[in-house]
């Protein structure tokens, strides 16, 4: 193992055109100022509630307020959705932001997914046309100092199509990440050449999919030590001119309107190529409308599930049996539907331990009226919907939820949650006055697994609204707390740096041997001198479209040191490691046999 100073390298969319609840309710709703208004007048309450929670866990961070840097840092990047008069469904739809180190200099880069030039006159067939600038994908190299230098010519990863999601993983064990873009109408595969550029593989690999591929992430399913592909496609669509809406109102229309697909998997051979297994596993089994996917592992047998977020059809549990094939089991384990039995408009999902008891739980975001989904694995069982329960209901249900994860704002050693916000409609206003088609994003505090919306307290960012798609956290600065990046249709991205103060943390970054190089599945587990536990799920995968940082990230509070991190590697072996301190990187290698430390 090796330790890393922190200062290291410094110098969707389900909806009706008439914007009604799905359910039909057409009840009145409050205004989302008033919302936020009485949430104001809660905080300073249930901030010293969570303070007395914490106590037991030394002393209490203060929440963090969160910059727009982006302007300073020399990220100008603004995506391009393209609109046009006839409304084309893939116009609205957004794309994200990958978080990778991609020249090895242990400093995280930014790279940014854009549309591409549409026209009235397309039609079935077309394709959109990225030659220009302003459409290009754009990669910003870290420099260490606060700035980030655009090198996406020189990296040759412009792009093509109307780019919408970006997975990354080391797909050929040489240590260096790999970019996998989905656009529409085919993917594309850059193998990172460890020299600061990218050679486009996919035809050699392939996997160019085809159709509308949404959101992707690399995982190992079958467990022999490289990294298969998942890729979430959203359903059977083309140019065609379509009218929606009113008379006197074009609206973008309804994904019911259009029929559903299957999603790809396709099994890593070894060789830098991909077999396409998607009918054989039995995801091609399934069609559905897919637009985010995670990875954990449902009930702790060693094998990597998959949860995919719907939109408008019921939400996805893949069960991995362990012999090459997933059994979907979504409504078997209580994921399909929310309480009520009813389906909704997932969007982004996150699969992770939100309540540290071990076991991975699901967020998946909603269109307005809906509220996000909370779901609580009832250890490996079943799923329980939490949301009311959880305060996420109260505090979501005039919003549209896209880019979505857990992660531990403050450091105190509870996962909150961070929500990407804006209306699918841009006539939303329209047809009904208590939503919006900007919002702010969301972030709401994890208090003992309660969770309530401090968004207004947590610096300028969150006050501003915007129509936002796909976003990724991860530590930009090395100064171990967790940054955000989000994409907004049409306008400025957003790098947000997190200022939290007064609390300690520790980040793993893990190195396979026998297991995939960045150790992608293995499960983190760390024990306090007061005897409570994390758990963390080495993934890049979740929110909408977009890539995390690869690292591990656990808030410690008032913690100097953990008695115990215990790490379960994708292959079975187990390692411990013993008073390790805290605030700082820890880079953990994966022993040739079990025993060794």
């Amino acid at each position: 193992m090796r330790s890393i100073p922190p200062d290291a390298g410094k110098s969707g969319s389900g909806y009706h055109s008439d914007g009604r609840d799905r359910r039909g309710t057409g009840e009145s709703e409050l205004p989302m100022f008033l919302v936020r208004t009485w949430t104001l007048a809660i905080l300073l309450l249930l901030n010293s509630a969570g303070n007395l929670l914490l106590a037991g866990e030394g002393s209490s961070p203060g929440w963090p307020v969160f910059v727009d840097v982006s302007e300073d840092a020399g990220v100008p990047f603004v995506h391009r959705a393209s609109a046009t008069p006839k409304k084309f469904l893939l116009e609205t739809m957004g794309s994200g932001v990958a978080l990778l180190d991609y020249d090895g200099d242990g400093l995280l880069d930014i790279y940014l997914l854009n549309g591409a030039k549409l026209t009235p006159g397309m039609s079935p067939g077309s394709i959109p046309e990225k030659a220009t600038p302003e459409y290009w994908n754009r990669l910003y190299r870290n420099n260490g100092n606060g700035s980030f230098s655009d090198t996406t010519k020189e990296a040759g990863v412009e792009g093509r199509g109307y780019a919408m999601g970006v997975a990354v993983g080391d797909y050929d064990n040489d240590g260096r990440p790999d970019l996998y873009v989905t656009n529409y109408p085919s993917n594309q595969l850059f193998r990172n050449q460890g020299d600061g550029t990218f050679r486009e593989v996919t035809e050699t690999a392939g996997v160019s999919g085809g159709g509308w591929s949404s959101s992707a992430g690399f995982f190992d399913y079958d467990g022999d030590g490289d990294l298969d592909l998942f890729v979430c496609r959203y359903m059977q669509w083309d140019f065609d001119d379509i009218f929606c809406g009113r008379s006197d109102l074009r609206a973008y229309c309804d994904p019911n309107r259009f029929p559903a697909v299957s999603n790809l998997l396709y099994r890593n051979d070894g060789e830098g190529t991909f077999t396409d297994v998607t009918q054989s596993s039995g995801i091609g089994n399934h069609p559905s409308k897919g637009l985010g996917v995670a990875f954990n592992d449902f009930d702790r047998d060693g094998r990597p599930d998959i949860v995919v977020a719907n939109d408008g059809v019921p939400q996805s549990l893949f069960l991995n049996q362990g012999d090459g094939a997933f059994r979907e089991e979504a409504l078997l384990k209580g994921l399909a539907f929310d309480e009520d039995g009813n389906t909704f408009a997932g969007m982004g999902v996150d699969f992770a331990d939100f309540d540290q008891d071990g076991w991975p739980d699901v967020l998946i975001t909603t269109l307005s009226l809906e509220t996000y989904a909370l779901f609580r694995n009832l250890a490996g069982r079943a799923f329980d919907y939490v949301s009311k329960r959880s305060g996420v209901a109260v505090a979501t249900r005039l919003y549209s939820g896209w880019g979505t994860f857990f992660f531990d704002a403050d450091n105190d050693g509870r996962k909150d949650i961070f929500v990407a916000q804006g209306h699918v409609m841009d006539t939303i206003e329209s047809t009904n006055s208590t939503l919006s088609y900007l919002q702010p994003p969301l972030l709401l505090r994890n208090s003992d697994d309660v969770f309530v919306d401090y968004s207004p307290g947590s610096g300028r960012p969150f006050e501003i609204s915007h129509a936002g798609r796909g976003a990724a956290f991860g530590d930009l600065d090395n100064d171990g707390d967790l940054d955000l990046v989000i994409v907004n249709m049409d306008r400025r991205v957003q790098v947000l740096r997190n200022e939290t103060t007064g609390a300690n943390w520790i980040s793993f970054r893990l190195k396979g041997r026998r297991s995939n190089s960045e150790g992608i599945g293995a499960e983190i587990r760390i024990t306090l001198a007061s005897g409570n536990r994390q758990f963390a799920r080495v993934t890049r995968a979740s929110s909408y479209l977009s890539s995390n940082d690869v690292r591990c990230h656990f808030g410690l509070a008032g913690h100097s040191s953990l008695q115990e991190v215990r790490v379960t590697w994708p292959g079975g072996i187990v390692q411990k490691l013993r008073s390790v301190g805290a605030n700082q990187f820890l880079e953990i290698r994966e022993p040739e046999n079990q025993g060794q430390e």
